[in-house]
Order: structure tokens, then sequence, then C-alpha cells
């Protein structure tokens, strides 16, 4: 499933490509989601419109578009590549996936969102991102503030990063990411991390992530490829040399030696997705909070 990195990346590469193309049309295939916005509405209001800007709310991809529509200057349409999406442009003389999703045509080419297995959404609504935290690096996103989201928590501190109201973006894999750079251990309580144990994991959630992006960004990726040789969530560019694969340090490691002491990767189940971790360097230690007085 793609994470911020995943989607920031994407973003990048689409705002690029995308500014001052026209939507001219837009169709469905039938192989439908079940979270887009009714086809009717989009038919009606996309046709005509103008990419102006693409950005990233979390995991979310925000498409402005400017319209002539009486009583509107612009809209955004919202995406969500859920597991497996992806969203990229072909030229018209290349046929369309077969489970391509939603087409729109901007002239000589076709603007594609496939989602095989139909978790994704494009969607006019945009409620959901009112429910969003912060974003890893804006100025509102402290370490003392990240303390005061974990004190109240008796959740692992692995569960607790996923909560996207707390801090918007992170995911199952870099949230195994940050908790190694971290040194904690993600079976630990979130309430029982000390003040320097939250510093170090403000730390490193932006850390980790930024490596990342700037990974990613200097691929050269294969946007529509869905094969089993992924980089990236996406795939290698045939020019792109066959060893070049994601700095990860424990996820997808389970039984391998451990980078830095060399002890075998560890895995485990929480709230139902995997976690990696290595149980030397990751240390089960933190402080007990205080009783609470009656």
């Amino acid at each position: 499933m793609p994470e911020l990195p995943e989607v920031e990346v994407l973003v990048r590469h689409l705002q690029k490509v995308l500014p001052g193309r026209v939507v001219r049309g837009v169709h469905f295939g039938a192989h439908q989601a079940g979270k887009f916005t009714p086809h009717s509405d989009l038919e009606r209001l996309l046709p005509g419109t103008r990419f102006k800007r693409v950005s990233r709310r979390a995991k979310y991809l925000l498409f402005n578009l400017e319209t002539s529509t009486a009583g509107r200057n612009s809209l955004t349409l919202l995406a969500h590549l859920g597991m497996t999406g992806r969203l990229y442009l072909i030229p018209k003389r290349v046929a369309i996936p077969r489970h391509a999703t939603m087409v729109m045509d901007l002239g000589a080419d076709h603007f594609i969102f496939e989602d095989s297995r139909r978790f994704g959404r494009m969607s006019l609504d945009l409620s959901v991102l009112e429910r969003l935290g912060p974003e890893p690096w804006d100025k509102t996103f402290t370490w003392q503030k990240l303390h005061a989201a974990l004190s109240g928590s008796r959740q692992p501190i692995k569960v607790r990063l996923l909560d996207q109201a707390m801090v918007a973006g992170v995911g199952n894999i870099y949230a195994s990411e940050i908790l190694f750079q971290a040194g904690i251990a993600p079976q630990i309580p979130a309430r029982n991390l000390s003040s320097s144990q939250c510093r170090k994991l403000h730390a490193a959630i932006r850390r980790v992530l930024r490596e990342a992006i700037d990974f990613g960004s200097s691929l050269r990726l294969d946007w529509s490829h869905s094969g089993a040789d992924r980089l990236f969530y996406y795939g290698h560019d045939p020019s792109e040399p066959a060893m070049a694969g994601e700095n990860l340090r424990v996820y997808g490691r389970e039984g391998l030696p451990c980078l830095k002491c060399h002890r075998s990767i560890q895995k485990l189940a929480q709230a139902g997705r995997s976690t990696f971790f290595c149980p030397r360097c990751q240390t089960q230690k933190s402080r007990v909070p205080a009783p609470r007085k009656k």
C-alpha cells in the first residue's frame, strides 16, 4: 500500500505533467470502486476543467482544477490510491488497462486511475481531510505535542503511530522503520514513552519520511507498472539499475541480520498488521507513568 513518501513522489511527478492539461471527457470502466463521487457528477463537472496544481495531504492526492462553471472558479478532486491504485498518463494509442476504474481524456493522452482491488477513491467530497492531524513537518507538530498525544494512550506505540488524527501520513511500513531508527520497541504502551524517547521518535518520523521521499524522487520509475518487481511501490523503469531498491532497515526482513547489531529481525502482528523490529536495538525500557490520584 502506498504511504506518504510514495504519494509525495507521485505528486511531484504529476505536478510536472498535468498543469495546463484540459479534461475533454471522463468515462468509467467496468472495474468499479465504491468510494467515488457519483459518476454523473464527475461526468458533468470535470469536462472543460484545466489542471492547475497537484498537491498532497497525508496519503491523499489533491487535484486543483480551474473551471468555467457558473458561480465556481475552481474545484478540488481528491484521490486515494487504496491498496493497489495507480495514477498515470498513457498515449491514446496505448490500450486502456482492464483494471482502469476512471479515464480522463486529456487530448493526446489518457489520465488513468487503475485499481485492481478497488479500495481507492476519486471524490469531490473533501470532508475526510477534516479528521487529519498535522503533517510531519508542520510547525505545530512538536515533540511536546507528540508526547502529550501519546501520554493518554495505552495502545502499543506502533499502533498509535498509525492514528492519522495524531500525525498525518505515517503508515505501517514506515512506522516500523521509524521505531527502529528511534530505538523504541513497538510493543511499549504509548503512554510509557519518556520525554527523551518522544524527542527521538519525533526526529525519526521526520527523518525516515524525508529520506524515503528523497530516495524515491531520485529514481526513474515506471508509474504504470504493477508486476512483482515493484520498486518504491511503482516499478522499475527500464533504464533504472535492477539492484536499486528501497532503503528499508527492518520492514520485510524477518530472519535477516539487523544492519546495526546483526541479531535476527523479528516479526509480530499488531492490530492485524505486520510489525518488524530488532529485539536488541529497540529497547523495551520506558518510564512507568505514576498512578493517577483518585
